[in-house]
């Protein structure tokens, strides 16, 4: 079964104070990645040796490969935000610019699905490093408990 593919529409509604709220929770939200990017890059440093271990190789390599990918990404994002949010004159400066405001709006429904699809990867990712550091930490207390016995 097929799905239909819908194009959200709803440009027409957006206020500037609307668009201003959402711009700045974004970027606070992906501030927020940024750093919790760095507790990831020292918890990889911390396990560095599990994660090569070659059971578990391949898996670690893939997710550092898709961490630094996301990290380049994050602050990509960062700064397509904060242009965005200065753009935001356009629809507060009282000048009717009618092409312009639809063009910010139209951008703005952009970055909702932009912002949206990289939220979702970047918790899919999250989760795979957490499990992936579950794992391992698992197998190091349980060879702990091994060796005390």
């Amino acid at each position: 079964m097929k799905t239909a593919q819908t194009e959200a529409n709803y440009v027409a509604w957006l206020s500037a104070e609307s668009m201003h709220n959402t711009s700045r929770n974004w970027l606070s939200e992906l501030l927020f990645v940024k750093d919790e990017q760095v507790f990831f890059d020292d918890l990889i440093k911390s396990y560095t040796l599990q994660l090569i271990d070659s059971k578990h190789f391949d898996k670690s390599k893939k997710l550092v490969t898709k961490l630094a990918m996301i990290q380049k990404e994050t602050l990509t994002l960062i700064e397509t935000v904060k242009a965005h949010e200065r753009d935001l004159e356009i629809m507060v400066d009282k000048k009717d610019q009618l092409e312009e405001e639809y063009n910010y709006k139209n951008a703005h429904r952009e970055l909702i699905v932009l912002l949206n699809d990289f939220f979702e990867a970047y918790q899919s990712i999250k989760k795979q490093l957490y499990k992936l550091i579950k794992g391992i930490i698992k197998e190091t207390n349980q060879k702990r408990l091994l060796e005390k016995f």
